[in-house]
Order: C-alpha cells, then sequence, then structure tokens
C-alpha cells in the first residue's frame, strides 16, 4: 500500500480527544485507515510527548494513552527515517525559508520529497505548504 498522505502530530493527537475532533481530523483518519500514511522519524516522539503531557495534566488517563497507541499500532503508518545530511540541510533550509520550527518542516520536507499531500491543522505549516507548493491533505474539509 502506498501511503496517501503525509501525517502530522497536530491531526494524530487531535484523534485523542473528544473536543478536538472536527470533520477535518475525521477525514484524515478515515485516509490513513484506508490507504495509509507517511510519517517522519520525529512523528512518533512528538504524538508520545504529546500523549504524556495530556496525562500529566490530566487531560488523559494512562489507560486512555495505552488505548489510543493501541488504535495507532493497528493503522498502516509508515515511519520514514530522518538523515542528518537531510535535516542539516534540506530541512533547515525550509525552515528558514518558511519561518517554521524544524519539526514542522519535517513534515514539508516529506511531503515534498515523496509528493504526498500534508494533513495538518497547524496553519504556518498549512501556509508554508501552499507557497512550497505542496498540496494540503483533504481540502474539502478545514483544518479547524
Amino acid at each position: 500500500m502506498s501511503p496517501a498522505l503525509v501525517l502530522d502530530a497536530s491531526v494524530t493527537l487531535s484523534w485523542a480527544f473528544e473536543d478536538e475532533v472536527s470533520e477535518y481530523t475525521e477525514a484524515a483518519l478515515e485516509a490513513t485507515s484506508r490507504h495509509g500514511a507517511l510519517v517522519p522519524a520525529l512523528w512518533p516522539l512528538e504524538v508520545a510527548n504529546g500523549l504524556l503531557v495530556a496525562e500529566r495534566r490530566g487531560r488523559l488517563a494512562q489507560a486512555d494513552v495505552v488505548a489510543f497507541l493501541s488504535l495507532l499500532r493497528q493503522l498502516p503508518i509508515e515511519v520514514e527515517p530522518e538523515f542528518p545530511d537531510e535535516v542539516f540541510g534540506e530541512v533547515l533550509a525550509l525552515a528558514r525559508e518558511h519561518a517554521l520550527s524544524l519539526y514542522d518542516a519535517v513534515y514539508l520536507h516529506a511531503a515534498m520529497r515523496y509528493a504526498l499531500p500534508l494533513a495538518t491543522r497547524d496553519e504556518s505549516l498549512r501556509e508554508a505548504a501552499r507557497r512550497a507548493g505542496v498540496a494540503l491533505a483533504l481540502p474539502d474539509h478545514r483544518a479547524e
């Protein structure tokens, strides 16, 4: 299965919180379930950290985190490794050019490298994708 989109942590984490689910994030989950997604090596760290912070703040119970991680493991998500030469070169240049964090630039880089649409709720990353000529996943839905 060839992945349908590059999935970022903002969309992924929204699936764990009822108050953050939207038509857009549900559509991204459906597309990921059916066709798979590509994520950079940073994604598992960002998702796990977001869940840990939510747990520490009392927003999720540990059992909720365990259940959510089990769900993620069942999805056809391919983790693409990052290589230092790419990060220190192309990704850093993208971050500079589009005024993004290096973390956000990794998602943009993956979408550009594999010519896949990007699924993100982050408005600055969405705008950078537009400027870079990267398609946004699920354009018929608002990222909310």
